[in-house]
């Protein structure tokens, strides 16, 4: 599940939040929909072409509504493997504790593994149980959490932080440094990245000036329809 979730026209239409549920199972497993309809703070009657993805008309932020739908909806059913990117953007305080200590349970009770991307690290102090940081595909670090604790205690700045905090602070002034000021960045052009990173490369490639997947994308000619 991701953020842009919200944006899907399919899930805008006039469609009430308990039929939504109903089609996913929600009555295979009516103890787990109730207990999720309760901690995301839902209104099964609610409309989803009426309720709030997060803005209002006049830009102000609202309760986001919506994004507590998409996270119902997706773990109606239970998973084995769940991947989260940037889900709790549009969640207030409670919910996202409330959720956060949900996801916890669900990996203690039985086998499944959570896979958690995010900037917001409010309250995730001792929520992970290892950390990993990729780059360009490539994965960069990899360790349990107590290791990363043991590794950074007594490093803390003076600030109350989190282990958790720190290490991902100390990453990104790592990553920013390697990557150069905007404009005139160092890193490497997407077709001098190891092949097992970027994949064969097309003709396009060998001219490309492209440093990621997106800047890739960006250069690729596009045929003009007749």
């Amino acid at each position: 599940m991701d953020s842009e979730w919200a944006l899907n026209p399919v899930v805008r239409r006039d469609v009430q939040v308990s039929e939504l549920l109903k089609s996913l199972g929600g009555d295979v497993f009516p103890d787990r929909r109730k207990h999720l309809v309760e901690l995301l703070d839902i209104d099964e009657n609610w409309h989803m072409h009426a309720v709030s993805d997060g803005t209002s008309s006049s830009g102000k932020l609202t309760t986001g509504e919506r994004r507590r739908v998409q996270l119902a909806m997706g773990l109606l059913r239970p998973w084995t493997v769940l991947l989260l990117d940037e889900v709790t953007v549009d969640l207030d305080v409670l919910v996202r504790s409330d959720l956060l200590e949900f996801l916890r349970q669900e990996t203690e009770s039985r086998l499944c593994t959570i896979v958690y991307c995010t900037h917001i690290f409010d309250g995730l102090a001792g929520w992970p149980t290892h950390l990993l940081k990729m780059s360009v595909g490539k994965v960069m670090a990899f360790d349990s959490m107590t290791e990363i604790e043991r590794i950074s205690n007594g490093r803390q700045n003076g600030f109350a932080n989190s282990a958790l905090f720190e290490i991902c602070l100390a990453w990104l002034k790592e990553d920013k440094k390697e990557r150069g000021r905007r404009g005139n960045e160092s890193r490497k052009l997407w077709k001098d990245l190891p092949e097992e990173i970027r994949g064969p490369l097309s003709v396009h490639d060998q001219r490309s000036t492209a440093h990621t997947r997106i800047e890739r994308w960006k250069q690729v000619p596009h045929v003009e329809d007749d």
